[in-house]
């Protein structure tokens, strides 16, 4: 348990992060990357299939942390939208 809980912290706080630098403007600080990283993940694994986006990116750490990446940024891109339209 606290194991699993190490590895969504750490591969959170790496996805929200490039995901951060990618997304310019959208600073969060160490515990919002984390937390975008980790709703990226999950963004991730429930948006694809249901688009029908099937991705292969291998199993393990670094897969893992590429999916959350692509919904971190997906989230961000979002979160960026709103502010503009907001503002």
């Amino acid at each position: 348990m606290l194991e699993a809980l190490l590895i969504a912290l750490i591969v959170g706080g790496i996805a929200g992060w490039l995901a951060g630098v990618v997304v310019q403007g959208t600073g969060f600080g160490l515990v919002g990357d984390i937390v975008i990283g980790i709703l990226g993940a999950l963004i991730a694994a429930f948006l694809f299939p249901a688009l029908g986006i099937a991705l292969t990116l291998g199993g393990g750490l670094i897969g893992a942390i590429l999916l959350a990446f692509l919904g971190a940024v997906i989230l961000l891109l979002v979160v960026k939208v709103f502010k503009q339209i907001t503002a």
